[in-house]
C-alpha cells in the first residue's frame, strides 16, 4: 500500500505540473499513457492522482490504441458538460443526509438498517428526484472526507478499579519467578475447529484456477468431530506446547496439557525449579471461579513437588494473554487457507509454526475422553492446599505440594468401588445380586467399558492409537461417578423406577450427567448381554428409598437428606 501511495503521488506532482499546458485530448492521451504504462490498475491509480474520472483516462487508452491523428482544436474555457453536483445543488446535502441521518440528517433515514453502498445511494437519491450515478456518488463522498472503514474494536465493557493492578502484580510475579529460574507459562484453549474439507480463512499460493476443493457447509462430521488446542506458552524460552483434544474443554483436560508440557519438556528445562506460575483469562475450562481447576492443579502440585502460583486477567481482558499474541496468532497464520480434513493435519500445522524471533512448538493429540458436570463440594474445596494472595486472592493464589485428604474427606475412589458414602446402594437386597455375581458383572462392565472407550478413540483419530493406555481406567483425575456408581444409579433407575431427578443428588451430579451416566451403562449392559430385572417395589422419592432400606436393615451412610 506504501509504494502505491508514493506512486500516486508522483504523477500528481506531475500532472500538476504538465495538465494546465494540454489541451482536452493531450491530456487524455497523457493520462491512458501513464496508465498503460503502469498495467493492471493503472486507470484507477492515474485517474485518483489526476482528480478525472476513470472513464476519462480509459478514453484516452482506446485513443491511443486506435492510432487516431490529432483532432487541430481545444475545447474553449468552460466547454463541456457541467457537474451533476453542480446543477443540482440540492444533491450534496441530500446524500450527506443519507450517510450521516443521526448529525445532518432524517435519524429514520430510509438507508438507517442497509448497507450504505453507493448502489443504494444512488437508487434512494433518484428516487427522491436526484438523478445520479454510484461512481458519482463515490466522487462526492471522497470529496466530503469519507472512505471505506470498517468496524474498529475500540470500546471496552465496564472496566474493573483494580484491572491496572492486576497486571501489575502479574509482572511483578513474573520477573520473580523468572529471576529465580522458575518457569512462567500463559496457557488458554484455542477456538475450537471442526475436522474435515471445510473451508478455512486465508490464502496460499496455489497454480491459477485451481483453488482447494472444500465443502458448501460447515456442518460438522461427527465420525471426523471436532479440535480442542489447548497451549501452554513458555515467557522465557519462547516455545509452545499444544495438546490438540478429540473431547470436551474441561479442567481435567487443561491441567492434563500442563501436566504433558512439564513431563515431556519443561521438567528437563528446568531441574531446579521449585514453583510454576501459570497466567490464565478469568474464564473458562482455567477460569478463577471453575473448582475443578483448582482442584486439578492442587493433584498436579502434589504430582510434581512444585507450588503452582496462578494469577488471572481481569474479567475483559484476555486479549492481553501473551499466548494470543506470541503463540495462537502465528498458529492461525501458519494454517491459513489450509482446509484442516485431519486431526493429524492439526498437529502436523502446528508443530510447524515457526516465527523468525526463534519460537518452536511441539503439539500432540490428546484422545482422552474427559468426563463433564463433575462438582467439586464445599468440603472438597476447604480441604485443598491452595493459599490465596492478599491481592485479590480470587484472582491470584498458590496450590501447595501437599496432600489433601483430610477434615475426614476420603481419597479418590477407584472405578471398581462406589464414591463415598454410597457403599450401602451396593447391598445384595438392593441390587438383587449376590456378591459374587455382583463382582463378575463389575468385571464384565469393566472390560466392556474399555472396548467401547478404545472402540470410540479409534473411530475418532482415524486409527490405532500410538501410544500405550494406562493401566486401568483411572488415570489420575477426579472423576465425578465411578464405574460401580454408574451401575447403581441405573439399577435404582431401572430396577426400581426411581425418578433420575430424584438420583440426581444422591450422587451430587446434575440430572443431565446422571441421563448421560445411564444411557451409556445400559448400552455396557445390552453389550455383555445383563439384564436388570425390575423389583416389586417402586419408588418414587428418596424418602422411599431411605424407607426401603430401612425395612431391609440397610443403614444409609450418610444418612439420605430427604426433603422434609
Amino acid at each position: 500500500m506504501g509504494a502505491l501511495e508514493g506512486q500516486q503521488a508522483e504523477l500528481a506532482a506531475k500532472f500538476e505540473a504538465v495538465l494546465p499546458h494540454l489541451d482536452e485530448r493531450q491530456r487524455r492521451l497523457l493520462m491512458g499513457a501513464e496508465a498503460r504504462s503502469i498495467g493492471h490498475g493503472g486507470i484507477g491509480l492515474v485517474a485518483r492522482a489526476a482528480g478525472v474520472r476513470e472513464g476519462t483516462v480509459s478514453l484516452g487508452v482506446a485513443e491511443l490504441d486506435s492510432g487516431q491523428a490529432p483532432l487541430g482544436r481545444v475545447r474553449r474555457a468552460g466547454g463541456g458538460r457541467k457537474r451533476t453536483v453542480d446543477l443540482d445543488p440540492g444533491l450534496r446535502p441530500a446524500l450527506l443526509a443519507l450517510v450521516e441521518p443521526d448529525v445532518r440528517g432524517d435519524p429514520m433515514s430510509p438507508l438507517r438498517w442497509t448497507t450504505k453502498s453507493t448502489r443504494h445511494l444512488a437508487g434512494e437519491l433518484t428516487r427522491r428526484g436526484h438523478r445520479i450515478s454510484a461512481d458519482t456518488v463515490a466522487d462526492v463522498l471522497r470529496e466530503e472526507g469519507f472512505s471505506l472503514q470498517g468496524n474498529a474494536k475500540t470500546v471496552e465493557g465496564r472496566q474493573h478499579p483494580d484491572r491496572d493492578g492486576q497486571f501489575r502484580y502479574i509482572n511483578e510475579q513474573a520477573k520473580a519467578h523468572q529471576a529465580a529460574g522458575d518457569p512462567v507459562i500463559s496457557v488458554d484453549t484455542k477456538k475450537k475447529e471442526i475436522v474435515g474439507p471445510y473451508r478455512n480463512g486465508g490464502r496460499e499460493w496455489r497454480p491459477a484456477g485451481d483453488p482447494v476443493q472444500v465443502s458448501t457447509h460447515d456442518f460438522p462430521d461427527k465420525e471426523l468431530g471436532k479440535a480442542v488446542p489447548y497451549g501452554i506458552y513458555d515467557l522465557a524460552a519462547n516455545t509452545g506446547w499444544v495438546s490438540v483434544g478429540t473431547d470436551h474443554d474441561t479442567a481435567a483436560f487443561a491441567v492434563e496439557s500442563i501436566r504433558r508440557w512439564w513431563k515431556g519438556r519443561s521438567q528437563h528445562d528446568y531441574p531446579q525449579a521449585k514453583r510454576l506460575l501459570v497466567t490464565a483469562d478469568a474464564g473458562g475450562s482455567n477460569g478463577y471461579r471453575t473448582r475443578a481447576w483448582k482442584a486439578e492443579l492442587a493433584a498436579l502440585a502434589l504430582e510434581t513437588g512444585m507450588n503452582i502460583t496462578v494469577c488471572h486477567f481481569p474479567p475483559g481482558t484476555s486479549k492481553w494473554n501473551r499466548i494470543e499474541h506470541r503463540l495462537f496468532a502465528h498458529i492461525t497464520m501458519n494454517w491459513r487457507g489450509r482446509p484442516l480434513t485431519s486431526h493429524d493435519v492439526i498437529v502436523q500445522s502446528i508443530a510447524a509454526t515457526t516465527t523468525r524471533t526463534g519460537l518452536s512448538v511441539h503439539a500432540e493429540l490428546d484422545t482422552t475422553a474427559y468426563e463433564t458436570g463433575i462438582r467439586i463440594g464445599d468440603r472438597q474445596m476447604d480441604a485443598l492446599p491452595l493459599s490465596r494472595h492478599d491481592w485479590h486472592g480470587d484472582w491470584n493464589y498458590t496450590l501447595r505440594p501437599e496432600s489433601h485428604c483430610r477434615d475426614g474427606i476420603p481419597p479418590i475412589p477407584p472405578q471398581d468401588l462406589p464414591g463415598p458414602g454410597r457403599a450401602w446402594l451396593a447391598h445384595p437386597d438392593l441390587t438383587g445380586l449376590p456378591h459374587d455375581q455382583w463382582d463378575q458383572l463389575i468385571t464384565q462392565l469393566r472390560a466392556a467399558r474399555e472396548l467401547q472407550r478404545e472402540e470410540d478413540l479409534h473411530q475418532r483419530r482415524g486409527g490405532d492409537r500410538r501410544k500405550v493406555p494406562s493401566a486401568g481406567l483411572y488415570t489420575g483425575r477426579r472423576p465425578g461417578l465411578t464405574l460401580v456408581d454408574r451401575l447403581l444409579a441405573t439399577l435404582l433407575y431401572q430396577r426400581f423406577k426411581l425418578p433420575q431427578v430424584a438420583i440426581a443428588p444422591l450422587f451430587t451430579v446434575t440430572p443431565v450427567t446422571l441421563n448421560r451416566a445411564i444411557s451409556q451403562t445400559r448400552r455396557l449392559l445390552d453389550a455383555i448381554g445383563h439384564t436388570i430385572e425390575p423389583a416389586a417395589t417402586r419408588l418414587a422419592t428418596l424418602d422411599d428409598l431411605a424407607d426401603l432400606a430401612t425395612r431391609l436393615g440397610i443403614t444409609p451412610t450418610p444418612k439420605i437428606k430427604t426433603a422434609s
